[in-house]
């Protein structure tokens, strides 16, 4: 979940502070639920806890907002440099993203008065520049409200694996949606030809929805919603985590090594599947998005089902084409959860929000794409390689990411992100671009 701002929004002083207030005092406002022990936690190497991100975005500030701009800058803490620093090589060394656990201090309490050191110090730089610099200096903060957004997102998936592992099945926030049947699966037609994707216009994007550029896309289908956790459930009775056939090889080794046998998340009690949410731990609910599934997972599932994932250009193009509009469970909703498609439309059901869909695309650049000079530019390039591209926002994204063209990747095994399923036919999944 990285990425670069193209381009600012017009934006005046009083419009930044108070965009600047709102999102930092949403992610306080996620946090607040938790104890500081279950802040400190991290389950796993991909999990941070969730003081981490609190810092992070913080250190953000600090560093790209800050540091080139505040007269007689001085870190609040140098050593929080080198604890708070995620990937950026150029800015120096960095602790550990798998040991973040261990850092049991600063605590929570203490992140929090960095925060609001910074916070405070991020509001008097933005009130006092001259309206020329502070023209130049808007992009960046602008690109920290969209991080922190970000961070956001990873705040709530993180803190879900980390109650995961709780035997009390503790609660987050949220209540679970009422039972609900898949209805019938529907499909879109789409006539393509050779199309454009990518960002145009004006406004926040990052670097990876750019450049602009031309694909051939042959006529294909888009199921009109996401995949169901009645539907996978049938793809298990019919022995879909057990059947070598219907995976790629990597797939199949992380099936076999880590003895996948459902969605994660997923266990069996006394013959019934449950699912751990973060409204609690409830009976699987048939007619809600299967969510938490790999890319391999999404994969073999299409193969069963005698279909296959569309590219991101399919996806672009269907939602663009079809006129879907950027109002679904997202976020601002605070479900916590993706919920039933609803009644058929005739058109794409939940192409914003509820889950992540995989595509079938790898995460590689756009032609004539460059990534930025300096350290701002390791926000994206470099993840470049063995990833793959999903699309359309979850039930965790701010509705801010939530555009046609944004582009999230994640490693193939992935599990612990909010991702889903969206089927294609016909067409073809190679696409050529010029």
């Amino acid at each position: 979940m990285k990425g670069l701002i193209a381009m600012s929004t017009q934006w005046d002083s009083a419009m930044l502070l108070d965009r600047f207030d709102d999102v930092r005092a949403h992610t306080e406002a996620l946090a607040a639920p938790l104890s500081p022990e279950d802040q400190t936690v991290q389950s796993m190497a991909d999990v941070s806890p969730t003081k981490w991100h609190r810092a992070h975005v913080t250190w953000f500030f600090e560093t790209f907002v800050l540091a080139e701009h505040e007269p007689d800058f001085s870190p609040f803490n140098e050593k929080y440099w080198f604890l708070f620093n995620s990937y950026y090589e150029s800015l120096g060394p960095r602790f550990s993203r798998p040991q973040r656990g261990l850092v049991t201090r600063p605590g929570a309490y203490d992140v929090g008065v960095y925060r609001g050191n910074v916070d405070v110090r991020v509001r008097e730089l933005i009130a006092t520049l001259d309206s020329g610099t502070l023209d130049k200096l808007t992009p960046v903060i602008e690109l920290g409200f969209h991080h922190e957004q970000q961070h956001q997102e990873l705040l709530l998936m993180d803190i879900k694996h980390v109650l995961s592992v709780n035997p009390l099945e503790p609660i987050y926030a949220g209540r679970p949606s009422e039972h609900s049947t898949p209805d019938d699966l529907g499909w879109v037609d789409i006539e393509a030809g050779l199309v454009e994707i990518g960002f145009q216009g004006s406004g926040f994007r990052f670097d990876n929805e750019e450049p602009r550029h031309r694909v051939w896309l042959e006529p294909y289908r888009l199921a009109d919603r996401l995949i169901t956790n009645g539907e996978w459930l049938e793809f298990m009775i019919d022995g879909g985590y057990r059947r070598h056939e219907l995976w790629l090889s990597d797939g199949w080794g992380k099936v076999s090594a880590e003895k996948w046998a459902a969605p994660l998340y997923w266990f069996e009690r006394d013959g019934l599947w449950f699912e751990h949410t973060l409204s609690g731990t409830w009976p699987v609910n048939p007619g809600l998005p299967v969510s938490h599934v790999s890319f391999y997972e999404a994969d073999a599932y299409a193969t069963w089902a005698g279909k296959r994932l569309p590219s991101e250009a399919e996806w672009e193009f269907g939602v663009v084409s079809k006129g879907e509009p950027i109002d679904g469970n997202l976020a601002d909703g605070q479900t916590f959860h993706p919920r039933a498609a609803g009644a058929a439309t005739g058109g794409l059901r939940q192409a914003f929000g509820d889950c992540w869909e995989w595509t079938s695309s790898a995460y590689h650049p756009y032609p004539g794409y460059h990534a930025p000079a300096g350290a701002i530019g390791e926000y994206n390039g470099k993840f470049m390689s063995s990833q793959m591209v999903l699309r359309g926002g979850c039930a965790l994204t701010s509705p801010h990411h939530a555009r046609a063209t944004y582009r999230n990747f994640f490693p193939h095994s992935a599990r612990w992100a909010l991702s889903g399923v969206r089927l294609a036919d016909g067409g073809s999944p190679l696409v050529a671009s010029a």
